[in-house]
Parts: structure tokens; C-alpha cells; sequence
């Protein structure tokens, strides 16, 4: 465990030093924070949003590429240092190589797609044009991604099967990979819509993965624990520059591959009642914006007088800081109660 906390302690200090020049090369590239109004995933405007996020225009956005690419690096060097000691490279499945190929595809293809939709607010490219892709496209990408990924995981792995504590084991077969493509593409859009407010995703994404960092250790799987030894540090790292009043945001680069990678993790830890519990913010955020979205579509009025539930609370009145301190409070409390679930037989 001592290699794993020095492994956390070198992946921070390589990002920390790192994040002052990319916040100066944010700048000069002009990667930043639009100042056009934004609309939701229906195409309409969103004053509330806009209301309490219009400062913020001109905040360099892109944090979450950064964290990427040292994470891939501290991930590779971290895994030379453990077969250079002589350290062994234990996992719950026969075929590590297919375990990392999951998991760094999953990790550097949902990048892509959050990096596309950066540079499309960045030059403001509109839905439809040539460059634009329409909601209903880039959910498709997304559902191809996260199938690629599942899919590997059913033949690869052989991953199968589902544990419902109290309930037992169920065995869904091929169902497996439908299964986990609803995961990942939840995940991957839960973690987006959380990164609303200064700190809010960034922090409650940490401890949850504290979380699984625990779970890795006690079935001693290293490459999980390497790459969320490597994550965690960048992570820390960048919340230091994203707590308010953030000087960086994550995009979506970030925002896409994080959540889709947190949604992989826990279904390689065959841990995913789990899992849904320790990203129980991410949850609470995605389901009000989609039970929101859904009425205003079809009953044509809103059900919250906002969402989600972040935004709600800034229209009542909550300060930003309040909201989102509050929220890693409920994270942590949300992440104990997954790490009881997850041990329990």
C-alpha cells in the first residue's frame, strides 16, 4: 500500500507543477469558456443557467485533458516501477492485457468525444452543420463506445454476471452487454451534468474513487489500483485550481471520459449495486435533469423550477461554495454506505 499512497504523491506533484503553464497555454490557445448563451438538450435556452453562470465567461476550459494525458503517463510509469521492483501484477481476471485495453480505450475514446464537443462551444458551431453533431448523434457514438467496451468485457473477460446483496448472483449472459452500456452512458452523462459548479464534479468524482480505491485493494486487483492511484493524484491536483472561484474547468474531454471510466471501473470490481450507491450525487444530479427535461418535452412545464438539483439550489438562494461543500459532505456519507454494500456477502 505504501508504493500506491507514493505512487497517489508523485502523480500530484507532476500535475500540480503542471497545471499553472496549461492554464497560461488555455489562455494564449483562447480555450475557454464561451460567452454565448447556452441551451439544453432540446435546443432551448436556459435562463436560470445562464443567470447564475455568466461570470464565469472566459474561464479557460480543459482541465480534464490535462489529467488525461499525465494520467496515462504516471499509469505507465507506475506499472515499469512495479515490475522493476519485482512487485506482482495481480488481477481478478486471467487476461490483464485485455483489463487495461478496456480500460484505457473506454478512458481516451470518451475523451475524444467530450474534446469534440469543447471545440464545438469554443467555436461555437452550431447543431446541424457540418461539423454539428445533434444530441441523438453523439448519444449514439457514445452507446457504439461504451458497446465496444462491454463487449470486451463479455468475451474477453467473461464478465457476466451481476451481485445483488441479500438477493445473490444473477448470470445475465449476453444481456451483460446492454446492461453495461446503460452504465457507462449514464455514468459518462451523470458526471457531465454534475460539472456545474466550481469543485462540485471534480470533488465528489475523488472521494468516490477513494472509494473504489479500497475496493481494488481488498481483491488486490494492481491494474485498477495503479490507474486509480495515477487518477486520483491528477484529480486532487486539478481541484486546487477548480474550487471556487475555479481558475480552470474540466470540460466535457473530462467530464465524458471520467464518468464513462468510473462506470468501467466498477463494473470490472463486479461491484455495481455498489458503485450506483458511491456515485450516488452523480445519480440524484442525472435523474432530476432527465425527469426535468421529459416533462418540459411532453407535458410542456417544468417539474423543478430547476435542475438539476445543483442548479435548483442556487435558484433558491444557496451560495455556490455551501452547495457544492454540501455535496462532497453527502459524497462521503453516499461512499461509506456503497464500501458497506460492496463488502457485504
Amino acid at each position: 500500500m505504501a508504493l500506491y499512497l507514493f505512487g497517489f504523491f508523485i502523480s500530484f506533484i507532476i500535475n500540480f507543477a503542471l497545471f499553472v503553464p496549461f492554464i497560461d497555454l488555455l489562455y494564449r490557445l483562447r480555450f475557454r469558456r464561451a460567452t454565448q448563451l447556452t441551451r439544453d438538450a432540446f435546443n432551448k435556452r436556459t435562463p436560470i443557467f445562464d443567470k447564475f453562470h455568466a461570470h464565469k465567461a472566459g474561464t479557460p476550459v480543459g482541465g480534464g485533458i490535462l489529467i488525461i494525458l499525465t494520467t496515462l503517463f504516471t499509469f505507465t510509469l507506475l506499472t515499469i516501477a512495479f515490475v522493476f521492483l519485482g512487485e506482482d501484477i495481480v488481477s481478478n481476471y486471467p487476461n490483464v492485457v485485455a483489463e487495461v485495453k478496456i480500460l484505457l480505450f473506454t478512458f481516451l475514446s470518451f475523451s475524444f468525444l467530450g474534446l469534440y464537443d469543447d471545440l464545438k462551444k469554443m467555436f461555437q458551431i452550431k447543431d446541424g452543420s457540418f461539423f454539428g453533431l445533434r444530441l441523438r448523434h453523439k448519444l449514439i457514438i457514445e452507446i457504439l463506445l461504451a458497446g465496444i467496451a462491454a463487449w470486451w468485457m463479455y468475451h474477453e473477460l467473461h464478465i457476466s454476471i451481476i451481485n445483488i446483496p441479500y438477493f445473490g448472483v444473477y448470470n445475465l449472459g449476453w444481456l451483460f452487454i446492454p446492461f453495461a452500456v446503460f452504465v457507462i452512458v449514464a455514468f459518462s452523462n451523470a458526471i457531465n451534468i454534475t460539472d456545474g459548479l466550481d469543485g462540485l464534479s471534480s470533488g465528489t468524482l475523488l472521494i468516490a474513487l477513494f472509494a473504489f480505491w479500497i475496493i481494488s485493494a481488498s481483491i488486490l486487483d494492481t491494474p485498477l489500483l495503479i490507474f486509480i492511484t495515477a487518477f486520483t493524484g491528477g484529480l486532487a491536483a486539478f481541484l486546487y485550481f477548480n474550487i471556487y472561484p475555479a481558475r480552470l474547468f474540466m470540460g466535457d474531454t473530462g467530464a465524458l471520459s471520467f464518468g464513462a471510466t468510473f462506470a468501467v471501473i466498477g463494473l470490472l470490481l463486479g461491484k455495481i449495486f455498489a458503485v450506483a450507491i458511491i456515485g450516488g450525487v452523480f445519480m440524484l444530479e442525472i435523474t432530476s435533469s432527465f425527469i426535468q427535461l421529459l416533462s418540459k418535452k411532453y407535458r410542456g412545464k417544468r417539474v423543478f423550477a430547476a435542475a438539476p438539483v445543483h442548479l435548483m439550489l442556487q435558484h433558491k438562494g444557496w451560495e455556490e461554495p455551501k452547495i457544492v461543500m454540501r455535496a462532497w459532505l453527502v459524497s462521503v456519507l453516499f461512499a461509506i454506505l456503497g464500501l458497506m454494500i460492496a463488502f457485504l456477502k
